[in-house]
């Protein structure tokens, strides 16, 4: 259920992105901010678990990135 909604979320992102650039930066830092917090709780963990916890987050907040990247510079590559 997780990865569907941050599969839906970079879809969401991209398309923003793609379409009204400027305002797409406020939705993807929050994405960004709220995967951030779970990878921090998860961090808390002892040891490797930590690691292990934190990382779905990481990873997940770094394809928010990309996805909204991805998009503006899609927009950005257009010739019209």
């Amino acid at each position: 259920m997780i990865i569907a909604a941050v599969v839906g979320a970079c879809v969401v992102l991209a398309a923003l992105a793609f379409f009204v650039p400027r305002l797409s930066r406020h939705p993807e830092r929050g994405t960004q901010r709220s995967l951030g917090v779970g990878a921090r709780a998860g961090g808390k963990a002892p040891g490797v678990l930590g690691r292990l916890f934190s990382k779905p987050f990481r990873t997940s907040s770094r394809a928010v990135g990309r996805s909204g990247s991805a998009g503006r510079r899609s927009r950005g590559r257009m010739p019209f």
